[in-house]
């Protein structure tokens, strides 16, 4: 049986949301004035995060500065985030959507995967039936999606992005030379700057041209792994399933934006450990280990520069990750001012077996686990900011607020579950 993949997206979301709200308390539709989504443009982390059509005829770009938009548009009317709101919208659009779907996968707060494959005896047309999705979430909740049709995610995700807004667009595999191979490059799904860089220098400058080179010498441009992935979306190629559950959170990341510039290495380091503290924390509370570390930083041109390493043996101790990451930030920062500073796991394993080195100080690692479980047990039973490490308790940075919670979500979770056993 031929699969049958719907991608469901919500047309600009954040400012949509807002707008169906505003137009409800009978406010003039943000959707039809030069209008955008974002921050205080007096504070470094005010940016354009969604932007209406008019704003767009504009040049506004999403990512921008704030105080740049209202350059381009002195009379941009600019609202800031509701993610409360966000959140009830999200959630509405995708209940619709299940009202349809066996299956469903929620690929981000504003998109939905829905397969339906062997739904042909209840909707029968499924262009039709995309169609009626799409016409009911704008009658019931009063924003409007795009809805992509194909046989595999790739390509039905490839669809919804055509034409918007308010649209059903299929991309089936014989529609893939005349619709999809004439687009840009940067339009296939996942193909970063450094890889569109290095086709493009190469001569590829088409999604078709791309499927139509040789594997091998897209995998010689741009990696073994990298080059295969690429060409066979290329070619429409996509096997992954849609899920109804997420899968296993692959790592654990936190990252802070700071209103004033980050300068001196005195200033990185207690940030750095904080960082490091939150993820090894909540690593260990789902019992894993990493055996790759990156460091993140933004400086002021907007442009992330990321570096890793993989260590010898996994380990889910917080001075080992924060030693690891220290050194990485050393060796790759060259003093510029920064606005964002961020650390990420990955490489999970959850295997307790441990590959000891020779000249390892065994003792000093056995106390450093000690002082792990011995915070982890405080914080577990009386909090999350009930203690802290003392080198961090003058860092004024504070536990981001989304890792703070996400630690006190999975606290309130044990708790609840200890209380039943």
């Amino acid at each position: 049986m031929e699969r049958l993949i719907f991608h469901v997206d919500v047309n600009s979301a954040f400012l949509s949301w807002e707008a169906a709200k505003r137009v409800k308390e009978g406010l003039p539709d943000l959707r039809e004035i030069p209008s955008v989504v974002g921050g205080d443009p007096k504070q470094r982390t005010g940016i354009v995060v969604a932007k209406s059509i008019p704003a767009k005829k504009y040049g506004i770009q999403t990512g921008e500065p704030m105080a740049m938009a209202l350059r381009k548009c002195p009379n941009l009317v600019v609202v800031p985030s509701d993610f409360r709101l966000y959140t009830e919208n999200s959630l509405a659009f995708k209940a619709i959507c299940r009202d349809y779907a066996p299956v469903v996968e929620s690929f981000s707060i504003d998109e939905v995967f829905l397969d339906m494959t062997g739904t042909s005896l209840i909707y029968p047309d499924p262009i039709a039936t995309a169609h009626q999705i799409k016409d009911k979430i704008h009658e019931e909740l009063g924003f409007t999606v795009n809805v992509g049709i194909s046989t595999n995610k790739l390509l039905a995700k490839m669809a919804s992005d055509f034409e918007k807004p308010d649209k059903v667009h299929t991309l089936f595999p014989a529609e893939i030379p005349e619709k999809m191979w004439p687009l840009p490059i940067r339009d296939l799904l996942f193909l970063g700057k450094a890889s569109e860089k290095k086709l493009q220098d190469f001569g590829i400058h088409t999604i078709g041209e791309l499927a139509r080179e040789k594997e091998s010498t897209i995998q010689a441009l741009l990696g073994e792994k990298t080059g295969r992935q690429l060409y066979q979306y290329a070619r429409g190629i996509d096997n992954s399933p849609v899920l109804a559950q997420a899968e296993e959170s692959k790592g654990f990341s936190v990252e802070k934006t700071f209103n004033d510039d980050i300068v001196s290495v005195e200033q990185v380091l207690p940030i750095l450990l904080e960082q490091c503290d939150i993820v090894a924390t909540r690593m260990r509370r789902k019992g894993k280990k990493c055996s790759c570390i990156s460091v993140t930083f933004r400086t002021l041109d907007f442009k992330n520069r990321s570096h890793q390493t993989s260590l010898s043996s996994a380990t889910d101790v917080t001075d080992e990750i924060y030693e690891n990451a220290r050194r990485l930030f050393l060796e790759f920062w060259k003093g510029q001012p920064l606005r964002l500073i961020g650390v990420a796991l990955t490489g999970l394993t959850d295997e307790s077996f441990e590959q000891m080195s020779l000249f390892e100080d065994t003792k000093k690692k056995e106390q450093r686990q000690k002082l792990d479980a011995t915070l982890d047990a405080i914080r577990m039973k009386f909090g999350n900011d009930k203690i802290t490490r003392a080198s961090i308790m003058n860092s004024n940075t504070g536990m981001g607020r989304k890792a703070k919670a996400q630690m006190e979500n999975e606290t309130q979770k044990r708790n609840k579950t200890d209380k039943k056993d």
